[in-house]
């Protein structure tokens, strides 16, 4: 089920990455780069997505990151939805830390079908499809292999990956309530969600009161049919494709075994 979809993503996401690698070879580092930089890379890599995704389903929907002329000229919304963002971390790729992500994920009828995140400058893919399982393929490997998130059952013993602290070596009040034994930092979601499927961190927290469809979605997937669990901070179900592509409820990604843990040492932090 889902095969046409999911290889046209992963040519979409493969085709993006290549384009994405060749400029980050040449792109003048932006040390002091903002949160909500874009770059003409981010344009390009969405137009290839994009055209890709239109030819061979002209008829779907498009939701994506970027004003450009593939997204102006189709429909926002619909029960067959695409969900892109053409790079994920672009404070990674502008500050050339590696850490950015091409992410596309396939909506139908408000359930996400396949997820794709590809991270160009660490040559990582992982995948997913509903009821098909997660799968990784690292480097100039000819096979995919199965991933499956970890089996830590305890908080203190967990490994949370967040974004990148805008105090260096102060916790937060997040991280102070849940008291992980270790924090991972980048600033890609889709590069969080991919270690979490991978079994490389057991917890992702997203804190942000209003972000969208496409920072999240492609790496949602991967998380669940890695076997592990994703819902907004308070445990809420999370759901794609509503006006203004808004998620607004937070996001709490775990491995499903410290899912309740995290809600529940939280609490007393969501409004």
């Amino acid at each position: 089920m889902y095969e046409r979809e999911l290889q046209t993503a992963l040519e979409a996401a493969q085709r993006a990455g290549q384009e994405l690698k060749s400029r980050y070879q040449h792109f003048q580092k932006i040390a002091d780069a903002p949160a909500d930089i874009s770059t003409d890379a981010d344009r390009a890599s969405q137009e290839i997505i994009l055209s890709l995704v239109r030819s061979a389903f002209p008829e779907d929907a498009l939701c994506a990151e970027e004003q450009t002329a593939t997204l102006a000229g189709a429909k926002q919304t619909g029960p067959r939805l695409w969900i892109v963002d053409p790079i994920d971390g672009t404070r990674g790729f502008a500050r050339k830390n590696g850490e950015f992500s091409v992410m596309v994920a396939f909506v139908e009828e408000g359930r996400i079908a396949l997820g794709v995140v590809l991270e160009p400058a660490f040559n990582r893919l992982t995948y997913a499809v509903r009821g098909g399982g997660c799968w990784r393929r690292d480097g100039a490997e000819p096979d995919a292999t199965r991933c499956r998130v970890s089996a830590v059952a305890d908080l203190a013993s967990a490994a949370l990956i967040q974004s990148h602290s805008r105090e260096p070596g102060t916790r937060s009040r997040w991280v102070e309530a849940l008291k992980p034994a270790q924090v991972i930092e980048s600033y890609s979601a889709g590069i969080k969600l991919a270690r979490l499927a991978r079994g490389e961190a057991d917890l992702y927290l997203n804190t942000y009161e209003n972000f969208h469809d496409w920072d999240i979605c492609a790496g949602h997937i991967l998380v669940e049919e890695a076997g592990g669990k994703v819902t907004g901070l308070k445990g809420q179900v999370l759901r794609y494709g509503q006006e203004g592509a808004w998620q607004r409820d937070g996001l709490l990604g775990t491995n499903g075994l410290v899912h309740e843990a995290a809600v529940a040492a939280i609490a007393q932090l969501v409004r």
